[in-house]
């Protein structure tokens, strides 16, 4: 792979990594909230609950420990720096630690369980804290992507595109991970072909009716949420890629999240390839996109008149032209 999109890949994996940190710091400020407005809402259920007493110095505490954890969830909710905010809850987690200790040193009988179950919780969140913070400390704040919008001169180019599907993580994941379903949607794709459980071998159109192809393997993967893959060896295209899927706030549908990386070769033949990938390959990404909805909510996709399609998908799905609106349904529309 060329220097170029070696740091192209790199890029892609931190700024991958750098999103997962930036999701899970906001869990944690939504957690912050959560007990923030608890413990200023309703001071007295919460110290009955943890098993804490009832003295002057525990209606003291536990509000400002509520009002501390709103803090943490502002700085978490609304800072990029994720994981400062982090930091700031692992030493809050051994404030209260260190608190649960000395009240656990003189409690006895049924407030003393309830202590000890609150202190077991509290270990819990306290070590999941420590791994964002020190994730989100590793994770390097990266700059502007080096790839530019429709490149034509050779060198990465950067496409990134979102969609949101009616169906399941489970089964849009299963559907993207069957690479050989690539080609029904991404309509420059010929052909991919499995050649082990994390390697494949792509083939794409070309300008001049001629195939490119390359061979790729998976970097990085997790069941139900996210593929990493790039290509290997002397490919045509140099090229990587990541998909994520995230549950979408419906509860039904999931959210596709795609970047991809291509190294467009200079010269001639580059800028005859950058040409084939059109003006605006952006919004190619888009309307591939576009069809993997269809394909998996209607096991069809509509297209317009001349719109290329790859040899695989005009066999394996039927493609429904757009149609003018009927008297009928201008009708209705006009009520509406």
């Amino acid at each position: 792979m060329q220097p170029d999109m070696e740091a192209a890949v790199t890029l892609l994996v931190a700024k991958d990594r750098q999103d997962e940190v930036r999701r899970r710091g906001r869990g944690l400020g939504w957690m912050s909230l959560g007990l923030g407005v608890a413990q200023l809402a309703a001071p007295d259920r919460v110290r009955r609950l943890s098993g804490v007493d009832d003295s002057a110095t525990s209606r003291v505490v536990v509000p400002l420990v509520g009002a501390r954890e709103l803090v943490h969830a502002a700085g978490l909710l609304t800072s990029r720096r994720k994981g400062a905010w982090a930091w700031t809850r692992v030493a809050g987690d051994a404030m209260d630690l260190t608190a649960l200790g000395v009240a656990l040193a003189h409690r006895g009988g049924s407030r003393r369980g309830r202590l000890l179950a609150v202190t077991g919780a509290v270990v819990g969140v306290t070590l999941l804290d420590l791994l964002i913070a020190v994730q989100a400390t590793r994770t390097k704040d990266i700059g502007p992507a080096p790839a530019a919008r429709g490149n034509r001169k050779g060198g990465p180019m950067e496409l990134t595109a979102t969609t949101t599907v009616r169906k399941p993580a489970t089964e849009v994941y299963g559907f993207w991970r069957d690479l050989e379903n690539l080609p029904t949607f991404m309509t420059h794709l010929e052909q991919v072909r499995t050649t082990g459980d994390r390697t494949s071998r792509w083939t794409a159109d070309a300008p001049f009716g001629k195939d490119v192809g390359w061979d790729a393997e998976i970097v990085e993967e997790v069941p139900g949420e996210k593929i990493a893959w790039r290509s290997t060896g002397n490919a045509d295209v140099p090229n990587a890629g990541s998909v994520r899927f995230l549950p979408a706030p419906d509860g039904v549908s999931t959210e596709v999240h795609v970047v991809l990386a291509y190294d467009i070769p200079g010269g001639a033949v580059g800028k005859a390839v950058a040409k084939y990938f059109g003006e605006e390959p952006h919004q190619q990404l888009d309307d591939d996109l576009r069809r993997f909805k269809q394909v998996l909510e209607t096991g069809e996709v509509v297209r317009s008149d001349g719109a290329p399609w790859g040899k695989r998908a005009r066999k394996e799905f039927p493609q429904r032209p757009a149609q003018p609106l009927s008297d009928e349904e201008l009708a209705k529309g006009a009520d509406a």
